[in-house]
């Protein structure tokens, strides 16, 4: 009789890297582990890295959950360039000198941005209007109304500021566009702004130290994946089980 391998069940923490999409390090890891039950519980955008909340096996049925954890980030955001993306990837529409601002003013300016609110989503995103990604419409050189959606800031501010450069934290609900906080930003002082680098550092309880490299994955067995992953029941509370 052939002895069918335990399927791997529970959340796997991945330090995403930068230069992937959030599809590319799950196709990666099903390359890895053989499976095709893997998800993720909340994009990163292709330039972002930091913690990848990936649900293999029966843990998949705990993604709208575990989407609905708080985000904490670190980054920086750079005064006096408007990109079309909000953020580095993208083209330059506009270059304006960055005023003299002191330390003070720059917090002050980012603590307005604390509480609850309505963001519009950026053109370039993957929130569909009519079933089409906002993002196909964008690098058409379409512009469309998007509704607003509520997001919470719960923090944010700033260890360095040398301007025309920003370091920042910030903790927020899910569904919070921090690029479009950086160009929201730089309209505010204005100056203009884009996301020039961003980390997610944390997804609720999970953090940064406990995430494996791609590379250390793929240097690890499936008994090590297996002993890797935090299981269903410590990852989500019972009730929403």
């Amino acid at each position: 009789m052939v002895i069918q391998p335990k399927e791997l069940d529970g959340v796997l923490l991945v330090d995403k890297p930068t230069d992937h999409t959030s599809h590319d390090v799950i196709a990666r890891l099903r390359g890895k582990l053989k499976m095709k039950r893997i998800g993720h519980a909340g994009t990163l955008d292709p330039m972002a890295t930091g913690v990848l909340v990936v649900l293999v096996g029966k843990a998949t049925r705990a993604s709208q959950y575990l989407m609905s954890l708080d985000k904490e980030y670190t980054g920086t955001i750079k005064l006096g360039q408007v990109t079309n993306t909000q953020d580095a990837e993208g083209e330059v529409l506009e270059t304006r000198p960055v005023p003299a601002l002191t330390d003070d003013e720059v917090r002050a300016a980012l603590k307005t941005f604390v509480g609850d609110q309505y963001q519009t989503p950026p053109m370039f995103s993957a929130v569909k209007i009519d079933g089409v990604p906002l993002y196909k419409l964008a690098r058409k050189g379409e512009e469309i109304e998007r509704e607003p959606r509520f997001v919470r800031i719960s923090s944010f501010d700033t260890p360095r500021i040398a301007l025309p450069e920003i370091d920042f934290v910030m903790r927020c609900s899910k569904g919070t566009y921090v690029r479009t906080v950086a160009h929201d930003l730089g309209a505010k002082l204005g100056c203009g702004a884009h996301l020039s680098s961003l980390r997610r550092t944390a997804t609720g309880k999970f953090v940064i130290s406990q995430c494996l490299t791609l590379d250390e994955i793929q240097a690890l067995s499936l008994p090590e994946i297996d002993k890797r992953l935090v299981p269903v029941y410590e990852a989500v509370p019972s009730f929403a089980l």
